[in-house]
């Protein structure tokens, strides 16, 4: 998340080979993640922003950001529709976003979407697979959502390939972050941004509210284990650091030596590891 000290704290830990992904928060607004981008990107960072669609105004704006990161080198974002209430423009989807891009003459070369491994709250299974099917086509990845079971990422990422979707999956993994920092993280996003994500994040609110917390090495072990994820597509993770980047990156590193394999290899290309 693009806070005070995120670029000293990537800068001191990330390796650059460890691609970076930034959110946007509403607080902030999408200036300060082309901001932090372009910071990173100037230290050798392959950086991926996100590009929520429901908080750009006019083509105009987009057509900004899209120089600004060309500019810098960047030719990749995460799209998503965002949380916004309402949209601030026309854009109020994805898809809608990508189109536009598409007219643009995809000036971005690498663009990821979202999947859903346990559904959406306000979206039917239905509408979630009709969005996919037409996002995909433009899509270099699909980036999960946060899911606490293997076997329904695997299950998931497989009946997606079945539909002939074979856009490479990345799992979309919380790194060892403590119920303190996800605290101080939802305070720092805004009181609405935060009461949504804990909204769509059940999973991980029941997972920091059972005795002994989370930890992502035995679902990251699982998933590895499961001979469907090959099947499935599952090509690599994006793992959330809540900006507990040092512990993270630890983490990422001691698993990496201990789980030969399952965390892919070195970036580029991007279907492997991005910290975000």
């Amino acid at each position: 998340m693009p806070f005070k000290r995120t670029e000293d704290e990537v800068v001191a830990h990330v390796p650059l080979d460890i691609p970076v992904t930034i959110t946007v928060t509403e607080a902030k607004g999408i200036s300060a993640t082309i901001d932090l981008a372009e910071r990173l990107a100037a230290h050798g960072y392959h950086v991926n922003p996100h590009l929520p669609a429901r908080q750009i105004g006019s083509e105009a704006e987009l057509v900004d950001i899209v120089n600004r990161m060309l500019a810098n080198g960047i030719d990749r974002a995460f799209i998503v529709a965002g949380d916004a209430k309402e949209p601030a423009g026309d854009y109020d989807s994805a898809l809608k976003l990508i189109q536009a891009l598409d007219h643009m003459g995809r000036p971005l070369s690498d663009i990821g979407v979202s999947g859903y491994p346990e559904g959406h709250a306000h979206i039917s299974d239905a509408d979630l697979d009709t969005a996919l099917r037409t996002k995909t086509p433009y899509a270099a990845r699909i980036v999960t959502q946060m899911c606490f079971d293997a076997t329904t990422i695997a299950r998931w990422a497989d009946a997606t390939a079945q539909r002939g979707i074979t856009v490479p999956v990345i799992v979309g993994l919380p790194g060892p972050v403590s119920r303190q920092k996800l605290v101080r993280i939802a305070g720092g996003i805004g009181l609405g941004q935060s009461a949504r994500f804990l909204q769509k994040q059940q999973g991980l609110l029941r997972k920091f509210l059972t005795p002994g917390g989370f930890t992502p090495d035995g679902l990251l072990r699982k998933l590895a284990a499961l001979p469907t994820a090959s099947a499935g597509n599952i090509q690599g993770l994006r793992i959330f650091t809540f900006n507990e980047i040092a512990g993270t990156e630890e983490w990422r590193r001691n698993l990496a030596a201990s789980l030969p394999g399952a965390l892919g290899e070195p970036c580029p290309p991007a279907q492997r590891v991005s910290a975000q």
